[in-house]
């Protein structure tokens, strides 16, 4: 027996259909063509209980801190550009 798969992105967004968005289960399932035991699955594997979750918001934790610590590496490369221009006009104008 071969079962329809379905992209994760898919299974991820019809488990916030159920957890964050507060339809039923067997609405959910019914208005996207799929069986309410498959549901159930992904709410188990996706769920806001799951370690796959726990894995997705300390991957998006790490994401958030690399791109503050990106900002401020560019910030400082850029103050210390303008001061090498700086002090290279200040060098040709003396």
């Amino acid at each position: 027996m071969s079962g329809k798969r379905y992209p994760e992105e898919f299974k991820i967004e019809a488990v916030k259909q159920v957890v964050d968005r507060g339809y039923s289960v067997a609405s959910v399932a019914t208005r996207l063509d799929i069986t309410t035991h498959s549901l159930y699955s992904w709410i188990k594997k996706y769920g806001p209980d799951s370690s796959t979750n726990k894995e997705q918001s300390d991957a998006q934790a790490e994401i958030r801190r690399l791109q503050k610590e990106l900002k401020r590496v560019t910030d400082e490369r850029d103050i210390l550009k303008k001061a090498v221009v700086d002090q290279l006009v200040n060098a040709t104008v003396m």
